[in-house]
């Protein structure tokens, strides 16, 4: 009677946690689960930095409309150096003081007007832009946005080419 409680405690006690053929499956597939994910991960998260920067161009360009409408005055938009994916400052005025910054954005290609966007104080271009275009330079799976200014000054975001 002793011996069969012995050995029923140590059957009891081994059928705890798991074993290592057990855990190296659970490893293996794990693994595969994530490999199959990886690339549209990649996707998912190139395609939101693109909607981000249209999104982030917006923005930009209806708060230096605002600020034009507000200051009674010129505001001028200005790509970094090397283009706009270097980021743009936003200044009143032509050498006025800088109302706002953006910083550059990583895996983007933004083309955009060549040259100074300025809003003057009726919240309207100075002069016909080219839109924005906004695409990952990262996956060419993810759709491209376009950022357009209609004649009033005030942006749109579409998916797709311009």
């Amino acid at each position: 009677m002793r011996r069969s409680a012995t050995l029923r405690r140590l059957l009891e006690a081994s059928s705890f946690g798991f074993s290592l053929i057990e855990l190296l499956i659970t490893i293996a597939i794990a693994a595969i689960f994530a490999a199959l994910a990886a690339p549209s991960f990649r996707d998912f998260v190139a395609g939101q930095r693109v909607k981000a920067a249209s999104y982030d161009i917006s923005f930009t360009l209806i708060g230096a409309r605002s600020e034009a409408l507000k200051r009674n005055l010129n505001v001028v938009l200005a790509p970094g150096t090397g283009g706009w994916q270097n980021g743009w400052t936003i200044t009143a005025g032509v050498g006025g003081p800088t109302l706002g910054q953006h910083e550059a954005f990583a895996d983007l290609t933004i083309s955009g007007p060549a040259t100074n966007l300025t809003y003057n104080s009726s919240g309207r271009l100075m002069a016909a832009v080219t839109p924005f275009t906004i695409s990952s330079s990262v996956s060419s799976n993810v759709s491209s946005r376009c950022v357009s200014i209609d004649l009033s000054g005030l942006p749109t975001s579409k998916t797709g080419a311009c």
